[in-house]
């Protein structure tokens, strides 16, 4: 974070941590790493805050009464259309806190929500299952067929497939969020079937359709 041209205040804010401490950890890697300070100088002069805009207000009033309301942070899987936008536009106010740009006004009104920086580990769940989502269709259509999940297959099929796998036994359980079992409906039609017997290949299988 120091690297990046973060400043210590800054820096102990997102950890949690007491000023102190972070003081005493940035001048044991300071001694150690003569170039680090020139990195943070030379971050710290390119970072220009994001300035705050009036949708972009709104968005934090509508995010703060959702929070306050629910107990709960916007999900970026939600059926509804305008909880997915919170969620997104919460993920880019965490990029820019982060990053040491965010707006003041947001840094204020978002300061009523307890560690809103940090994810809740649902959302962060939520997070990596929509990166799997994306890195199996990526798969797909580099005319892939559907990943296998067996011990003896490896590498980004194995990893894929086992994930697959699971969703398919929570949809089959009952135990899949509806919303997670309709995103795939809409990217990779047929992921609930899989492989069928004879079919070669999803590209093979796109040609035919042609």
């Amino acid at each position: 974070m120091y690297r990046g041209g973060l400043a210590r205040g800054r820096i102990a804010d997102l950890v949690g941590a007491a000023p102190k401490t972070v003081d005493y950890h940035l001048r044991i890697a300071l001694a150690g790493d003569p170039g680090l300070q020139a990195a943070h100088d030379a971050a710290a002069a390119q970072k220009t805050t994001h300035a705050a805009t009036v949708q972009g207000l709104e968005r934090m009033r509508q995010l703060v009464a959702l929070v306050q309301e629910t107990g709960r942070y916007p999900s970026r899987t939600a059926e509804s259309t305008a909880e997915r936008t919170l969620a997104t536009w919460l993920q880019r106010r965490r990029e820019d806190a982060r990053a040491g740009t965010l707006a003041p006004a947001y840094c204020d009104g978002l300061s009523v929500l307890n560690n809103w920086i940090t994810p809740p580990r649902a959302e962060a769940d939520d997070a990596r299952w929509q990166e799997r989502l994306k890195a199996l269709t990526a798969y797909r259509d580099a005319g892939n067929d559907w990943p296998r999940h067996k011990a003896v297959i490896t590498g980004e099929e194995h990893e894929l497939g086992v994930w697959l796998h699971i969703q398919r036994s929570k949809l089959r359980k009952g135990e899949l969020d509806p919303a997670k079992a309709l995103a795939p409906d809409e990217a990779l039609p047929g992921w609930r079937e899989g492989r069928r017997r004879g079919r070669k290949s999803h590209e093979l299988e796109k040609t035919l359709g042609a």
